[in-house]
């Protein structure tokens, strides 16, 4: 291994410009996503409002309001526009949107319980030979909530595929928004005026145009770049490299560490897309790569695609990356399994540009046959200040090296006492980030030094 000196980097000043700048894009769009679901709230209180119902009543009706513009706006979430999400990350936004979808559906449970409670006669009958169409609607609204959250956070347990996943929950979530909508301008309530019945009718107009543009109009777009599978080639532990190709020789920029998601044998309006890490390095532009285990569901098939195939990129996403930290010292990468697909992209990235400040690879695997690239990150070692601390869960006899999981006793015998000072990123299963987290902040890194990439969106 070549040792070099790395040329010492001051990192930024949180009182900065260049720090305040960095601020203000995230605190823009938080803002206007509070916006979105303040505004619609604030036209029901202006002008002529409904009286005599008490507070019990109103509250009700405010919240299930709320919850109907929280709900619309989740689709604004997972539009996947690249600068509303390039601040925080679309992994992240894809977390946020899972825990708002929950608090938006625990605050119709209350729109439905304070009513069922205080005003039972208001409510009515749930038989829809009875009931009025409106109050039909609402209840359907409601199932349909039920029905997405459950699905959603109980996907795996059920046994309910990804790609059926995913359709299900279009499906569900365009009637589920459609239906309260009109169990609300049937209601009538704080819709008193034609003002506010038209508003709120653009506002939901506008989330259905979001659901259409990407269900319609960015398939037809990825439909005009098709790409080409070059190579398919077996990794170990279970893992296959993917390469494609653009058809038609367009470009596709990206940074180190970012991901795409991926259609294979499927039209890009199928609704059967992945996101999958890149694992080439955009100093070698002109092809992709993508490096996936063969996990189950449609990853199980990885293994049986062919080159000359057509595959469907959308992309890149995301801001896991060495690229958005060139203050840095030094960076400390900690990878688990597969999750050193978007680690190597970044030490590929490191090598060709000629990188010379220390790194650090800590790789956890069960076995040593199964470490993904193992001759590769030797080469690597060789072109980069690079130490490589392979950490094994049943090492083979003999085996002299780090054992069991990448913990803060592992981490504290090869990194260097003021670690704290350089960037961190981690990768690979839930419970090893959460470990890593952990023995980081045990460290005292700070944790704006610590970026994890969550394996799993859905």
């Amino acid at each position: 291994m070549r040792v070099r000196i790395a040329a010492r980097r001051h990192a930024i000043d949180p009182t900065s410009p260049t720090a305040a700048g960095r601020w203000a894009r995230p605190a823009f769009w938080i803002a206007l996503y509070l916006a979105l679901i303040a505004l619609p709230l604030l036209v029901l209180l202006l002008g002529d409002r409904p009286g005599g119902g008490g507070f019990a009543w109103d509250f009700a009706l405010i919240v299930g309001y709320a919850a109907l513009a929280m709900m619309g706006v989740q689709f604004a979430l997972t539009a996947r526009f690249k600068r509303a999400t390039a601040p925080f990350g679309i992994d992240v936004i894809y977390y946020f949107h899972r825990y708002l979808a929950v608090v938006a559906f625990a605050l119709l449970v209350l729109h439905v319980v304070v009513l069922l409670v205080t005003r039972p006669e208001a409510v009515g009958s749930v038989d829809p030979r009875v009931a009025p169409g409106y109050m039909s609607l609402g209840w359907l609204a409601l199932l349909a909530f039920v029905a997405i959250v459950l699905s959603s956070l109980l996907r795996k347990t059920l046994g309910l595929g990804y790609d059926a996943w995913r359709r299900v929950h279009t499906v569900l979530a365009v009637l589920g928004v459609l239906f309260a909508l009109l169990h609300v301008l049937g209601s009538g309530s704080y819709l008193v005026t034609p003002a506010k019945r038209a508003f709120w009718i653009a506002l939901a107009l506008s989330w259905v145009l979001l659901a259409i543009h990407v269900r319609l109009f960015r398939p037809l777009w990825l439909r005009r770049h098709p790409w080409r599978v070059a190579e398919v080639r077996e990794e170990r532990g279970r893992s296959w490299t993917v390469a494609v190709e653009p058809a038609h020789g367009h470009r596709f920029d990206y940074q180190p560490g970012q991901f795409a998601w991926v259609t294979l044998r499927a039209s890009p309006f199928a609704m059967r897309e992945h996101p999958f890490s890149i694992s080439s390095s955009p100093t070698r532009p002109g092809r992709l790569e993508f490096t996936i285990k063969a996990l189950g569901d449609f990853t199980a098939t990885i293994g049986g695609i062919r080159p000359g195939e057509t595959a469907w990129v959308d992309g890149p996403y995301g801001t896991f990356g060495t690229d958005h930290h060139p203050e840095a010292r030094g960076y400390v990468f900690i990878a688990g399994g597969v999750g050193i697909a978007p680690i190597i992209s970044m030490l590929r990235a490191c090598a060709d540009r000629g990188e010379t400040r220390p790194l650090w690879l800590f790789y956890g695997n069960r076995r040593w046959d199964r470490v993904v690239f193992r001759e590769e990150l030797d080469a690597l070692a060789g072109r980069l200040d690079l130490r490589i601390v392979h950490v094994l869960g049943d090492p083979p006899d003999g085996w002299e090296g780090e054992r069991g999981y990448i913990d803060r006793a592992v981490l504290e015998r090869h990194l260097p006492a003021r670690g704290e000072e350089l960037h961190h990123f981690v990768c690979g299963p839930q419970p090893m980030i959460q470990l890593a987290e952990r023995s980081l902040r045990a460290l005292d890194v700070p944790a704006s030094r610590v970026h994890s990439e969550i394996f799993d969106l859905a």
